[in-house]
């Protein structure tokens, strides 16, 4: 087996120890607390990750809270709290960020290594060591750190993680992997859960994968569905999306599990056409661990 492919078979259990560690973490002042402007910050698919968490906490109502990717910030804005995501802690644009933000914000770094310069550039550490990967291609911390902050936010269950053994167990849909172009679709904190199962094809798999807001298929990106081509809805689907879809003769895959397992069954995929496609997941094309800028 790949390393990638045993770290994402873990996250049932990774996932449950996070919301443990959340639990533990409350009250704390280490992650954001109710009414603080916040600012999630991340590179690839850590940005991802902030992005669904910045929808899910506003949603919750605990504050205005805005993601950027770690080299997109305002530097002007000024935010209560700063979280980075960085599975490395040792990434040039999140580093950076916080050494700028240090004394205007408090500042959070989310991480599998604290053995790394993110411990001193960051006011406040939260350590998922357990959910640390081999492979360059993310699958287990990314998803352990949003099931960390989303049980922060006293939204995840106990069938959150029974929907992760199913992802892991069950086969994928049928004529997926037959499939040459792959759309993946989301509403609300699931956009950002769409664009990472776009990325896990494409560096795993070097598949043509788009991803989009589910109402904004219709403007104009559904005319690329036909025979052939699979679009994936993580969440809810938008009245007579699925109909229409169907009507191209493409493949519709109603995502009927909570929309974290639905990456992970995307994450599957990705290595399923890997393996097909004879290419390493462990060390996809042009790729590292972490991006680590030199000359700065």
């Amino acid at each position: 087996m790949t390393f990638v492919q045993t770290e994402l078979a873990s996250q049932p259990e990774s996932w449950s120890r996070a919301a443990e560690l959340a639990d533990g973490l409350r009250g704390s002042g280490r992650l954001p607390e109710a009414g603080e402007r916040t600012a999630v910050v991340g590179c690839g698919t850590s940005y991802y990750m902030a992005q669904a968490y910045a929808a899910l906490r506003e949603g919750a109502g605990q504050g205005e809270t805005d993601a950027f990717a770690a080299s997109e910030f305002p530097a002007g804005r000024r935010y209560d709290r700063v979280v980075a995501l960085t599975r490395s802690g040792t990434t040039t644009e999140v580093l950076q960020l916080l050494a700028a933000a240090r004394g205007t914000a408090r500042t959070t770094a989310i991480t599998a290594d604290p053995e790394t310069p993110i411990r001193s550039a960051a006011d406040d550490l939260v350590v998922l060591d357990f959910a640390d990967e081999r492979s360059v291609v993310q699958t287990r911390f990314a998803t352990t750190a949003l099931t960390l902050l989303r049980a922060h936010l006293g939204l995840h269950t106990a069938s959150v993680v029974a929907d992760a053994e199913r992802a892991v167990a069950e086969p994928l849909p049928e004529g997926i992997t037959d499939c040459t172009q792959f759309t993946f679709l989301g509403q609300g904190w699931t956009v950002g859960l769409a664009k990472e199962g776009a990325l896990k094809m494409r560096e795993a798999a070097l598949a043509w994968t788009e991803s989009y807001p589910a109402m904004e298929y219709r403007h104009g990106p559904i005319s690329i569905t036909t025979k052939g081509t699979a679009t994936w809805l993580l969440g809810p689907a938008p009245d007579g999306l699925a109909e229409q879809v169907g009507a191209t003769g493409g493949l519709w895959v109603a995502g009927e599990l909570d929309p974290l397992a639905e990456l992970v069954r995307i994450q599957r995929l990705a290595l399923a056409l890997a393996d097909a496609r004879g290419l390493d997941p462990d060390r996809p094309r042009h790729l590292t661990r972490s991006v680590i800028l030199t000359g700065e």
